[in-house]
């Protein structure tokens, strides 16, 4: 055991509340302040860290908001042990922010309360939970007198959820790494991402003549790239009859179902809200989607406007509960990655139309304009209109590449793991934005994934394992020596 691992012990109380201090920031992106692109609760947290980080006696640099780093600079050593500065740089991109709170939660989601070898709060596992582990795997280097061979930074991000525009800006002012490994992922080490694709499809709404059932108002959801949790629509009736007949259909549904849907009277209106399970957007299947289970509910009430009922009947025909896409006629597959995943995570209706926004992880052999080639044929015979909005590309390395190799070497040493492989995720991280990058943890097989969740939180015997990975890939990654 290096000196380092021992000092990661050492300071584990230090750690806690490091982790802690960072989940009670609601780093969520807000409207933009001067000097602050993501608002005040995202800077907030970034402020905090680079100050912590200078006085622990890193560089630290900031982009004018937008993002920054904390740098370990490196030393190279002739034959002669004479230093010269590194000239390679590992890269370690992490991020601060976080997405929205969301509904059902038993735990405060910024009070960091800590039960059960748990810390519970958004943003505990994705990624203020890895960002503490890399920061002290750091800390306890640096400590034991390691004398990396190349730079060592530590990026922070500060959009990851919502864009990447400031890792942007951030690489405008400050240059790449040579390489890197993110921890916003799983072990045992990941060497392919799935393709990332944002769209909407948006159906134009046209006035009506016939009397009855009005859907005035139509949301749900908190992000494309989040199962949505809740849901929400308001029925006016232009007839005498009132809501009987749709609070008979809501409570035949609700026992034939079990879906967790209710409805009550506002004034002369009537509320329905479906509620349903968050999950990341990359992991559809581990949710529960609440637009789908309002929108099958719709499509049981007769709603008096044609174009609307074309929009809840496209909804049940084409998505309804699919997560991969089959009836929209993207079911794609791969042999590395597996098959393509289908999140509706936003839906809007107003007066003037109803918009649908999707979130698609397809596979890593794969192009954004083969799904969108596959999409149209149904988007045209609809009628309906498709925008894209945000991609990103996938990535693959081989699971013999070297880089690869050295990262299972150092997990399989930690946890003794012989049988885990390599493996290709539909998430999206930061390793797309730097060269020669893939993400390396930090939740383990089979650990229970709540990231995007209510009650997220991090499990603390694996995160103080993992923080002992990162510390020894580092150790090896940047080929220095200890107690120099």
């Amino acid at each position: 055991m290096h000196e380092h691992n021992r000092l990661i012990d050492y300071n584990w109380d230090g750690f806690l509340d490091f982790l802690r201090e960072l989940i009670t920031f609601p780093s969520v992106r807000a409207d933009a302040l001067p000097e602050k692109p993501f608002g005040e609760g995202v800077d907030a947290c970034y402020r905090y860290m680079l100050e912590r980080a200078k006085a622990d006696g890193f560089e630290v640099f900031d982009a004018d908001g937008w993002g920054g780093h904390a740098q370990w600079r490196g030393l190279q050593f002739d034959e002669n042990g004479t230093p010269t500065a590194a000239s390679e740089t590992l890269g370690i991109p992490v991020h601060l922010d976080v997405v929205p709170e969301g509904d059902g939660w038993s735990h405060p989601p910024y009070a960091a309360e800590m039960q059960d070898g748990r810390i519970y709060g958004r943003g505990a596992s994705d990624n203020k939970g890895a960002v503490a582990a890399v920061y002290y795997a750091l800390l306890a280097l640096k400590e034991s007198g390691f004398v990396p061979s190349k730079n060592i930074r530590l990026i922070f991000g500060l959009d990851e959820e919502t864009g990447w525009s400031g890792m942007k800006k951030y690489f405008e002012k400050a240059p790449a790494p040579d390489f890197g490994f993110v921890p916003d992922a799983e072990f045992p080490a990941i060497h392919g991402e799935k393709g990332i694709m944002d769209f909407q499809i948006a159906k134009k709404l046209t006035s009506s003549r016939e009397k009855g059932l009005v859907l005035t108002n139509l949301t749900g959801g908190n992000a494309s790239n989040m199962v949505p949790d809740a849901a929400t629509a308001i029925l006016t009736n232009e007839k005498s009859s009132g809501f009987e007949s749709v609070k008979a259909t809501l409570t035949e549904y609700r026992m034939k179902t079990g879906y967790n849907i209710r409805g009550r009277g506002i004034g002369k209106a009537f509320k329905i809200e479906a509620t349903g399970v968050s999950a990341h957007g990359s992991r559809p299947e581990n949710g529960k989607n609440a637009i789908s289970i309002l929108m099958a509910l719709l499509g049981e009430i007769g709603i008096a406007n044609e174009s609307v009922r074309e929009f809840i009947d496209f909804y049940n025909d084409y998505v309804g509960f699919e997560n991969d896409g089959k009836a929209l006629g993207i079911q794609f597959s791969d042999e590395p990655s597996g098959p393509l995943t289908l999140n509706c995570g936003l839906v809007e209706m107003d007066k003037e139309a109803a918009i649908l926004t999707f979130n698609v992880r397809h596979p890593v052999t794969m192009k954004e304009d083969v799904v969108y080639e596959a999409l149209l044929p149904l988007i045209h015979k609809l009628d309906v209109g498709l925008v894209k909005l945000d991609y990103k590309a996938p990535i693959y390395v081989p699971a013999s590449d070297p880089f690869i190799q050295t990262l299972m070497r150092v997990y399989r040493n930690i946890t003794k793991d012989e049988e885990s492989k390599p493996i290709v995720i539909g998430g999206g991280t930061y390793a797309r934005a730097i060269p020669n990058a893939v993400a390396f943890g930090p939740m383990f097989p089979n650990e229970p994934d709540c990231m995007h969740q209510a009650d997220e939180y991090v499990d603390l015997n694996h995160i103080r394992k993992a923080m002992h990975i990162y510390a020894d890939a580092i150790y090896e990654l940047t080929g220095g020596k200890e107690n120099a």
